[in-house]
């Protein structure tokens, strides 16, 4: 089984994400989505998301193309990867955090070799 991660807020999932989702998953039979936590959010973007962390992971969860959901962590964005063991990290085209900008270094650190993928941003099929 190939597992495939990728990261994000996901405030309400909409076409943008289930794309998404559906490129990361082309990379793999397994996605795993982690949605950032409300604090980690807020370090990163200077304002809370419209919905809480746990209202996000269920909307996420209910998501059929989703295989798992889960809620990264405060303490070391990082330890998700540790424990899941992705075959492949998608970012999506706009992620330019200071996570993914060190994510390569961290995984040689920890001896870790997913493949990173950046995919491409969605468009309307009628625009």
């Amino acid at each position: 089984m190939k597992k495939v991660l990728v990261f994000g807020t996901f405030d309400g999932i909409h076409e943008g994400h289930l794309d998404f989702f559906r490129q990361a998953k082309q990379y793999g039979d397994y996605l795993i989505v982690v949605a950032a936590l409300d604090k980690n959010i807020h370090k990163i973007k200077k304002h809370l998301p419209k919905r809480s962390e746990r209202e996000r992971l269920n909307d996420l969860q209910k998501c059929k193309i989703v295989d798992k959901a889960v809620i990264g962590y405060e303490d070391d964005p990082y330890r998700i990867i540790k424990e899941m063991k992705p075959e492949v990290i998608c970012l999506g085209y706009d992620q330019h955090s200071e996570f993914s900008k060190h994510l390569e270094k961290f995984l040689r650190q920890i001896g870790s070799e997913p493949k990173i993928v950046r995919l491409k941003p969605y468009k309307q099929k009628n625009a």
